[in-house]
């Protein structure tokens, strides 16, 4: 597999807008859906396929084999890398990754120490099951106030330096005045608002512009002569290209600066260490719980424990009916393994609903059921080994319907699993 990171600066405000099945108010996603890249890139390289440069379009078989195939591309959304610290914005270059559903924060001052001045961040997962184990109900509290705790708040994180920042996009109000199309002037009582997502960092005479990184995934279906000119051409084009509503009024202008990134040989070990790593966690919280007593449920150490992140909004189906909760069945269905020790052992997911417009179509897409960003699954086998190449595999593909438009993006065993309540104060980094 072959792989191209994009970084996308927004030179323009960008109407990246949804609207809720049965609402009347579009609402400004947080981030750049790879459909809308997907669709710009392709709609950019229709439009130049008359000239020389452009040879993707000219005989129909590489168009084809980049998006519509059975194995197209795979365009990633695009999260923004800007975090903030004492009033100051800095960019992170480093992976962004969406926080876990299962993680809790102080209610009062919530967010991570060293960005938000919040009481820290924590991850449940592992005591929730512990507990259950040992059939006792969790509710913990801050371990900085030693009060209520809730969500954080925070969707989008960076690790830098061994701390956690918390990364997000700014949202702002165009108000825009209707025109009389017959005498092209400004009509009388139509005054209409537009939510954005901000060109600049700041304000002042030097804004920075905002952005987003993405990543475009090559299967090996897809030759790697295809990958590198569509590299050329989105750098030959990086100043051509607009994304989401409203182009026609100015919105939109992006500039595309794209690299080649070479795929780690050694991601299968790398998953293999990061399962035996969160295995070991598990099995050593598990030992700290039983100062409570003994357990209810029966806990062999000869099962190995992952854990499945969604890092993008994921269309799930099974038996034909749409789903948040994913299966052993599925999980086996999507990786191709066949393990009868295979077993879910605990799932956080919530439910949304997306839709889109199709340019090539002239009409609306299905409003689809889909599990939000965040979900977490937990799983455990008897034959890890049997599923450190699949889950690599799982990882750079996706997971679930219209992946290549970046729904179903995962992680296996993200690493905020590992922060326990107690290690935000003995650190101070979390």
């Amino acid at each position: 597999m072959k792989q191209i990171k994009l970084e996308i600066k927004a030179l323009s405000p960008l109407a990246i807008s949804r609207q809720k099945p049965g609402g009347s108010v579009s609402e400004c996603e947080d981030y750049i859906p790879g459909s809308v890249i997907r669709g710009a890139i392709a709609g950019a390289i229709l439009k130049q396929s008359n000239q020389e440069f452009s040879n993707l379009s000219q005989d129909g078989g590489d168009f084809q084999a980049l998006f519509l195939s059975d194995e197209p591309a795979i365009f990633q959304n695009a999260y923004p890398n800007v975090a903030k610290i004492d009033d100051n914005d800095f960019r992170i270059d480093e992976e962004v990754k969406i926080l876990p559903s299962t993680a809790l924060s102080s209610k009062t001052k919530p967010g991570f120490i060293t960005d938000d001045k919040g009481n820290g961040v924590f991850d449940t997962l592992i005591d929730h099951f512990c507990a259950d184990g040992y059939g006792f109900a969790y509710e913990p509290n801050c371990p900085i106030d030693f009060g209520r705790v809730d969500s954080p708040g925070i969707t989008f994180y960076s690790v830098f330096n061994d701390e956690y920042y918390k990364l997000s996009s700014q949202k702002r109000l165009l108000t825009r005045v209707g025109i009389n199309r017959r005498r092209a002037t400004s009509e009388e009582e139509i005054l209409y608002s537009i939510q954005v997502l901000a060109e600049s960092e700041s304000r002042g005479k030097n804004p920075k512009p905002v952005s987003y990184i993405s990543s475009i995934i090559f299967p090996d279906s897809i030759s790697d002569e295809l990958s590198t000119s569509l590299l050329e051409f989105i750098s030959i084009n990086s100043l051509n290209f607009r994304l989401g509503g409203a182009i026609s009024r100015g919105l939109g202008k992006v500039e595309i600066s794209s690299e080649e990134i070479h795929i780690k040989d050694t991601i299968t070990n790398i998953i293999e260490d990061k399962i035996q790593i969160f295995t070991n966690k598990l099995y050593e919280r598990w030992d700290k719980w039983s100062i409570f007593g003994s357990p209810i449920q029966e806990f062999s150490k000869k099962r190995s424990y992952f854990t499945l992140d969604l890092q993008a909004d994921a269309i799930l189906n099974e038996k034909w009916q749409r789903t948040t909760i994913i299966s052993e069945d599925m999980l086996k269905q999507f990786t191709d393994v066949e393990d009868d020790s295979l077993k879910l052992e605990a799932a956080y997911s919530s439910y949304d609903y997306r839709s889109g417009w199709n340019s090539a179509w002239g009409l609306m897409k299905d409003v689809e059921l889909v599990t939000s960003k965040g979900a977490v699954y937990l799983f455990s086998t008897t034959q890890p080994k049997e599923w450190y190449t699949a889950l690599a595999k799982l990882e750079l593909e996706g997971l679930g319907e219209r992946s290549c438009e970046g729904f179903g993006q995962v992680e296996v065993c993200n690493e905020f699993h590992l922060v326990m309540r107690e290690e935000i104060v003995e650190d101070g980094k979390q």
